[in-house]
């Protein structure tokens, strides 16, 4: 982060502590909940997302390499056309990180021009195109794709301190993986009455990263 940024930042932290200390406080009582300046324009040249977190998830992933690995190792298509196997990973992945419940969901990213032009896509595959790739894997491409993402998570482990690598708490643990169907096979109901899956989970504790499931 740029020192301009962090003295905007600081200065901005600074007026919102002086605007909640009860001590400047002007009330003339009226509601706090009045009118405000708001002005709605429509941008020509600007646009925003409401996920602005994701461009930051893509520079993480681009700068470990992570879509680079899963292109090189993990052999699902036959051709690129126009898609790499990295594109459907990280396109289910970052709707699950947009709050997409299912893969429905993906249709409303591809409405979303700001946001494929924030991860510098033309286009990205619609729900039926996600669906057909994930019929594609087998067991064996699946471990592939899990010890792909474990490599590269070392790459991040190698920037930690010293302190890091003193004590690893492993975590074993079920969940519950809802469902909106009921007779899929291997489901069960919960005893919150809850229809899902109950996947077991292998986190680290110290971070709370899952480690596989």
């Amino acid at each position: 982060m740029k020192r301009r940024e962090q003295r905007i930042l600081a200065q901005r932290k600074r007026n919102l502590e002086r605007r909640l200390d009860r001590r400047n406080w002007k009330g003339a009582g009226a509601p706090q909940f009045g009118g405000g300046n708001v002005r709605y324009e429509m941008g020509a040249r600007v646009q925003a997302i409401g996920c602005g977190g994701i461009g930051a998830m893509h520079t993480v992933v681009r700068g470990l390499g992570l879509d680079r690995a899963i292109n090189e190792r993990v052999r699902v298509l036959k051709f690129h056309a126009p898609y790499f196997e990295s594109d459907h990973v990280l396109n289910l992945a970052y709707n699950i990180l947009t709050d997409g419940e299912c893969p429905e969901d993906i249709e409303r990213l591809r409405e979303d021009e700001a946001y494929m032009d924030a991860l510098g896509a033309e286009r990205i595959p619609d729900p039926t195109t996600a669906g057909d790739f994930c019929r594609r894997f087998d067991e064996a491409t699946i471990v592939e794709l899990q010890e792909t993402i474990n490599d590269v998570r070392e790459r991040v482990w190698e920037r930690q301190d010293e302190s890091f690598f003193e004590q690893a708490v492993v975590d074993v643990d079920a969940t519950i993986a809802e469902t909106d169907g009921e007779c899929k096979e291997g489901m069960g109901l919960s005893y919150k009455k809850i229809w899902g899956y109950a996947p077991l989970m292998v986190s680290l504790a110290n971070t709370g990263e899952p480690l596989t499931w």
